[in-house]
């Protein structure tokens, strides 16, 4: 074995020839760049010596010198560009030896045991993943003193002062046990050995001062001649990043097959168990961030424990999967998280990371931005997202002019009820006993003698059915669908072909709801409006949020907050477009109006009928009515907005003890 950690691995062989294959790259260019310079000094040499005389060579001498000195000022710049440029650094969570002398003392004996450079430091990342990620870059920070490594970590490599830093996902310090721990990190700490021949990493270095290159220049440049520099470099840095591309690729390849041969005698049955922890960690990590996570960012607080959730998230998972055989004796093996001195400490810095990078929330904690534990979760989360959605909903019901009873002669109640909700999105022509006195049956265009959708069952039996509006050019007198009624809720104005929907200060396009998408409409024309309205007040919360961020005030949730530099790890990486990683795309009109319909029911049963507050592991808030979580919700609303039928939810109502009459406490 070579001091270097490259053996006769056939992997290893392969990577250092397309390592050198890369470097071809850079020496052709380098070539390419010196070949004017070349040929003026066989002009100039012949010329002195009196070969090449007369006025044509001085000419040409004079254009090929010219030419030389603008080829050789322009790569210059380039390469000064591609050695200056700052390599993107994952944003990571950085651990210091004295903070976790068991993790490091565990890796540098794995390191012995591989014959390979231990890593220069350890750093946690909040995804389900591990990797070697260099950092000797001189933008990555100021230099290592004596006796330490690039980060400032000392003690943890001392053969190797180039090492790169070992990067470990954090839900795996929690989930696994340390045997399992350290069997999943064999290959990826053999990838040391590779790393550290000087080919490959030259090879790499060229190939990141590239991709940080293409980066800089896309930056974007005020003047037009730097724009135009910018530009020129981009395309040589592209033009050569698409030549190393291949050899860039398979050298990688070889780096990662070299690693895991290399690491087979170590713990390599157990490597095999634990491969399927790694899957399981993912699962319940997923689970976690989308359904738990993501309504708390929502509201501008951050769970401070996401790793500690993922075991029992995945506990849970277990349970009702029935795969807790082996489980119990499993859990009682030490888990990995005791290799840290304090792990609580830890999982709170991976946990506000995991919060910057899947949802843009603030670098540091404040008031508008504050950590929530788990047992506080069902009362400072979900009981606050119910009641602030719920209060939204009627705001914009506010807006549109619903008034709190359809019946005129019956006074308002004194605060925001359910019942409000539901007779407003209640369809006339769905139920006749669900029927508004101020909307009798004889008024609705579909109900007249004749119309072949009177029938039961037929979907499109809707009094917001776009094609029945006055003046739709597909309406005739042989349409049945044809009429003079409209029956837009006082408040509305709404276009409604293509759903263009108007509302007092806003013009919105209903995402959603297009009556075109399948040929069906898919709500509908009072759930359409009122989900425009939910649209629009949201979009401008956020809107003023993006505002009260800038002017040095932050409102709860508000991703716009997340371009403030500083905080841990700022120097290493760019956090200028956060979220970096989003978990899910904005959520559809259908989809808040369901979720804000869901929050009101919800509020309603807590108010009225004894309901509490949930945490479900796998699937975020849940609503606890008798100690049994509500499971069959979301259909029945589903039935409302999308059909105009409350006759699925007021059944479910009535079963639980709901009063929809009675007010609700709002935020």
């Amino acid at each position: 074995m070579t001091s270097t950690g490259i053996g006769a691995e056939a992997g290893a062989q392969a990577a250092r020839t397309r390592a050198l294959a890369v470097l071809r790259i850079r020496g052709r260019a380098l070539a390419v760049a010196l070949l004017p310079a070349a040929a003026t000094v066989i002009l100039l040499a012949g010329g002195s010596t009196g070969h090449f005389v007369g006025r044509g060579w001085d000419t040409a001498r004079w254009t090929v010198g010219a030419l030389a000195v603008v080829v050789l000022l322009a790569a210059a710049g380039v390469a000064l560009v591609v050695a200056r440029a700052r390599p993107a650094v994952s944003p990571t969570v950085p651990i210091k030896e004295e903070s976790a002398p068991d993790l490091y003392r565990m890796v540098r004996d794995l390191a012995d045991r591989l014959d390979v450079p231990a890593p220069s430091a350890i750093a946690l990342t909040p995804d389900c993943d591990s990797w070697l990620e260099d950092r000797t870059h001189p933008a990555h920070g100021p230099p290592a003193p004596k006796g330490g490594d690039e980060l400032g970590t000392p003690g943890l490599h001392r053969r190797a002062p180039a090492a790169p830093v070992l990067v470990i996902g954090s839900p795996f310090l929690w989930w696994m046990r340390v045997g399992e721990l350290r069997a999943v990190l064999a290959p990826v700490v053999a990838g040391t050995g590779p790393s550290a021949h000087p080919d490959i990493a030259a090879a790499r270095r060229f190939v990141r001062g590239l991709d940080a290159a293409v980066a800089v220049s896309a930056a974007p440049a005020r003047r037009p001649a730097t724009r135009l520099v910018c530009a020129g470099i981009a395309w040589v840095a592209r033009l050569l990043l698409r030549g190393c591309r291949e050899h860039a690729t398979l050298m990688e390849r070889g780096v990662a097959a070299a690693a895991a041969e290399r690491a087979q005698a170590v713990d390599y049955g157990l490597r095999i168990v634990a491969q399927e922890q790694v899957g399981l960690a993912y699962a319940g990590w997923d689970r976690l961030l989308t359904r738990v996570a993501l309504p708390a960012w929502r509201m501008g607080r951050w769970p401070s424990r996401l790793d500690a959730g993922v075991v029992a998230a995945l506990t849970e998972l277990s349970r009702r999967d029935r795969l807790a055989e082996g489980f119990a004796s499993r859990l009682g093996e030490r888990p990995a998280c005791d290799l840290l001195e304090e792990p609580g400490l830890v999982d709170e810095a991976a946990s506000l990371l995991a919060a910057r990078l899947f949802h843009g929330g603030p670098a540091e904690p404040g008031p508008a931005w504050s950590p929530v534990a788990w047992q506080e979760y069902p009362d400072e989360v979900v009981d606050r997202t119910w009641r602030t959605e719920a209060a939204r909903l009627h705001r914009v019901l506010d807006a549109l002019g619903v008034r709190a009873t359809l019946d005129p002669g019956a006074p308002d109640p004194g605060g925001p009820t359910l019942a409000r909700v539901l007779d407003h999105l209640t369809d006339p022509t769905t139920a006749a006993s669900d029927r508004p006195p101020c909307l009798p049956a004889h008024d609705d265009p579909r109900t007249s003698a004749g119309d072949p959708r009177t029938s039961a069952g037929d979907p499109r039996a809707s009094a917001g059915d776009p094609r029945a509006s006055e003046g739709d050019p597909r309406t005739s007198d042989g349409d049945p669908r044809a009429s003079g009624q409209d029956h837009r809720t006082p408040g509305h104005d709404v276009r409604v072909p293509g759903h263009d929907v108007r509302i007092p200060g806003h013009d919105v396009r209903i995402p959603g709801y297009d009556d075109e998408a399948d040929g069906e409409p898919t709500g509908t024309e009072r759930s359409a409006a009122l989900a425009a309205g939910l649209t629009a007040a949201l979009a401008r919360e956020e809107h003023e949020g993006a505002h009260a961020s800038t002017a040095g005030t932050t409102r709860p949730g508000c991703p716009a907050a997340a371009g403030g530099q500083g905080g841990p790890g700022s120097p290493l990486w760019d956090d200028g477009a956060l979220p970096l990683f989003p978990l899910q795309p904005p959520r559809t009109a259908r989809e808040l109006l369901a979720d804000h319909v869901k929050a009101m029911v919800c509020c309603a049963a807590v108010d009225t009928a004894g309901a509490t507050p949930g945490l479900d592991w796998l699937d975020g808030p849940a609503l606890l009515v008798d100690g049994e979580r509500a499971a069959d919700l979301t259909p029945r609303i589903l039935s409302l907005i999308e059909e105009g039928d409350p006759a699925p939810l007021r059944a479910w109502l009535v079963k639980s003890g709901i009063r929809p009459e009675k007010p609700v406490r709002l935020v």
